[in-house]
């Protein structure tokens, strides 16, 4: 750990045209009077973009700012939270601010989430009045509040976002987890319960969209609550007790309505009905054990978080 050092990490996917953007506002940013004890190092890890990202990030590594940016390249896309995870790895600051590479999250408010941990807190999340991401976004963002409030315990009123501050040790205690499924919140989550929010206006893309598809939206959340949460696994024990014991009690209904009228005929569309319903939650109960048996499969067999083809970072610095 540098004292007074603010480690800034940004994954990067597509964003050739916007990076450098933030980069300057970065250090704008860093100019400011109550910011002038610190020093700062910009850590830009290209999370397997297929366009021209790395090149960018090379040619900002050996530009003015050289000595202050670190580009670290992965062989294929692995996602944003192990974008993330290679960035904290890499940092050497007392404080470490993770944002977008887009510029939607405001950089030039850094001072803002760097004045509450400051202040004392362990962690400073970004909260935004008014969102400028699409439906879907807004709806992605939704779901990932409800889940990691339901699964992993966050309190409700703390809003989570991709734009944050972490003190060293919090940094330190997430590089810890190994394990190939990271999931920075659950990370967070796990160290320290000193979490605020800080207000910050949230800006509209002005280049591109996002890297987030459904698939990844929903790839996220399964790793949310598979990687640090067992209650899917006691909702599907619940589940299962109380479907066994509906079962048993239609059963006595059914058997009790037989006796008390011989003529009535037994549903065979209603009896196929439970069959398929029971049948398919079953079916989801096995695939939920299953994901996360064939998860405990993977990391024992070490799968890495991420794999990096080249860094502009110096062996000697590195040391």
């Amino acid at each position: 750990m540098v004292k007074n050092l603010i480690s800034y990490v940004i994954p990067c996917y597509r964003s050739e045209n916007t990076i450098e953007s933030v980069i300057d506002e970065i250090a704008a940013t860093m100019k400011k009077d109550k910011l002038k004890g610190y020093s700062y190092e910009i850590i830009l890890v290209n999370d397997g973009s297929p366009d021209n990202t790395w090149g960018k990030i090379k040619e900002l590594c050996n530009g003015p700012r050289k000595d202050v940016i670190t580009g670290i390249n992965f062989a294929k896309n692995f996602g944003q939270h192990a974008a993330l995870m290679a960035g904290l790895r890499a940092s050497k600051g007392e404080y470490v601010i993770c944002l977008d590479d887009d510029g939607q999250t405001p950089a030039d408010e850094a001072d803002k989430l760097i004045d509450a941990v400051v202040k004392g807190a362990d962690v400073a999340y970004a909260r935004y009045a008014n969102k400028q991401h699409s439906l879907f976004r807004n709806f992605g963002t939704a779901m990932n509040e409800w889940m990691a409030s339901a699964m992993l315990g966050k309190p409700k009123e703390l809003y989570v976002s991709s734009y944050f501050i972490a003190r060293r040790f919090v940094v330190d205690q997430m590089l810890t987890y190994e394990s190939s499924y990271p999931y920075v919140i659950g990370l967070v989550l796990r160290t320290t319960r000193n979490i605020v929010n800080v207000d910050v206006t949230h800006r509209k893309r002005e280049v591109g969209e996002s890297g987030y598809t459904l698939g990844k939206l929903i790839a996220l959340w399964i790793n949310g609550f598979t990687a640090f949460s067992i209650k899917p696994l006691r909702i599907a024990t619940m589940s299962g007790g109380i479907f066994a014991v509906v079962g048993i009690l239609y059963g006595i209904y059914t058997v009790i309505k037989k006796f008390v009228n011989p003529n009535v005929p037994v549903g065979f569309s209603a009896m196929m009905s439970a069959i398929m319903f029971i049948g398919g939650m079953m079916m989801l109960m096995q695939g939920m054990i299953g994901e996360y048996v064939g998860r405990i499969y993977i990391a024992q067999n070490k799968n890495p978080q991420y794999v990096i083809r080249e860094t502009t970072r110096d062996e000697e610095d590195e040391a």
